[in-house]
């Protein structure tokens, strides 16, 4: 199918992936049987607007070699991606350009092979023509996730999980042939590599977009030898974890930017910067007890510092309740937010959405939002070098125990000026001379 129409040109024109007045590079570098193909034709027909260019080109011969004369013409990145298949990236600031050659003797047969019809949409930037063979752009408009063919499913088996982040990422429902198609082939999945696996779980994780597609997987068996231990509760617990976010939110906006924000370390390899609303939302699908969870995440290939976010997370949630109780000591809620630090807000959001009211968390999280809070941010009254002066004493593990013991002091309210401090430490030296 080949289509000029005046609203496909209009798209053409009005959107960044297809206009080439706005690539890094002049169009006329690129041959003139080269195509625009993939996520960006779509993206650009649905006029979703990206700050960062990623663009596909599918050529018909000298691949390679064209991506490398334009890398070297513009001083930009350059990689080879896939020397057997000839598929090279070009990488500037703003812009990533990958160039591949052509599957197939024509370009159609290039298009028959790829995942979903919405993603085999071809354009080129010559004659602003679109080559649309398998009807996408219909399916675009009826905001449809149809697969090409069950082949190309099973020739690459992450298409399967690939569908439901499609849906999610595009607010699109799955076609119900493509749906059973890909619960016939679901047990597919655990030949992926996990890491490849991750990256697509991480989309649904990100956001609540993600959740109804999340719950379509495990329903369909996607999950089962990845996340065995996602079950319909957990995912009850995730919709009603997506609603605790909106209330904590309105109720205390600092909350909700907190929850977005990235843990310690971005994961090697992913584009994706895990943020504790993710962790929480990770903590509900999976297996109660740590150690097995410990195992599925490891198995997933997240990284070190996602794995101890989502077990401390499970280890701490059930402190809450106990700190929520009328005995809990000023003691008990400085060791626990000493010990929850940043992962606060991932705990709270799943502790309102396991049944504490805001009223009853309201406490913790006014603490917690609190700088300088003499329990949750106990602001540090002496460092080691004014301990050592003040009571002349060496550098040594002691000097670690003295400011621990000062800060919990200050906790609960028994120091407040760096002098009190000086003498309850001087104070808990006597004791401990006395004692031997």
């Amino acid at each position: 199918m080949y289509c000029t129409s005046d609203q496909l040109q209009l798209a053409a024109k009005a959107t960044s992936a297809l206009s080439p007045q706005t690539w890094p590079f002049s169009l006329e570098w690129l041959p003139p049987a080269t195509y625009l193909v993939g996520g960006n034709v779509r993206d650009a027909l649905l006029g979703r607007y990206a700050d960062y260019l990623d663009l596909d080109f599918v050529l018909p011969e000298r691949a390679v070699e064209t991506a490398k004369a334009i890398a070297n013409h513009y001083r930009a990145g350059f990689v080879l991606l896939d020397a057997e298949r000839q598929i090279a990236r070009v990488v500037f600031e703003r812009t990533t350009a990958d160039f591949a050659q052509q599957v197939g003797p024509t370009l159609e047969d290039d298009l028959r092979r790829r995942d979903f019809t919405v993603n085999a949409i071809a354009y080129n930037p010559h004659t602003e023509q679109l080559i649309d063979p398998l009807h996408g752009y219909q399916d675009l408009q009826q905001h449809l996730i149809r697969m090409v063919a069950p082949e190309n499913l099973k020739e690459d088996p992450l298409r399967l999980l690939r569908a439901y982040r499609q849906a999610a990422q595009l607010e699109f429902a799955l076609e119900p042939k493509t749906r059973a198609t890909i619960q016939q082939l679901a047990h597919l999945l655990k030949t992926i590599a996990p890491e490849r696996v991750q990256a697509e779980l991480n989309y649904l994780l990100n956001s609540p977009r993600g959740t109804p597609f999340l719950s379509l997987a495990v329903q369909d068996e996607l999950l089962v030898d990845w996340l065995p231990h996602a079950t319909s509760g957990g995912l009850q617990l995730m919709e009603r974890l997506d609603a605790a976010a909106i209330a904590l939110k309105e109720r205390w906006p600092a909350f909700g930017v907190l929850l977005t924000d990235w843990i310690k370390e971005q994961p090697k390899n992913t584009g994706i910067c895990p943020t504790w609303f993710k962790i929480a939302r990770l903590a509900s699908l999976v297996a109660p007890d740590l150690a097995i969870a410990e195992q599925e995440l490891w198995h997933l290939k997240y990284s070190r510092a996602e794995v101890q976010a989502v077990v401390g997370v499970l280890r701490r949630l059930p402190l809450v309740a106990d700190l929520l109780r009328p005995e809990a000591t000023r003691k008990d809620h400085y060791l626990f937010f000493k010990a929850a630090g940043a992962s606060f807000p991932a705990i709270a959001v799943l502790a309102v959405a396991t049944g504490i009211s805001l009223e009853a968390i309201a406490p913790l999280v006014v603490r917690y939002l609190t700088p300088n809070d003499p329990v949750a941010h106990p602001p540090p009254l002496l460092t080691g070098n004014d301990l050592m002066k003040a009571l002349q004493l060496k550098a040594g593990p002691q000097i670690g125990q003295l400011l621990e013991a000062i800060q919990l002091a200050q906790a609960e309210g028994k120091v407040e000026t760096p002098s009190e401090a000086i003498a309850f430490a001087q104070q808990l030296l006597s004791l401990k001379e006395e004692s031997l």
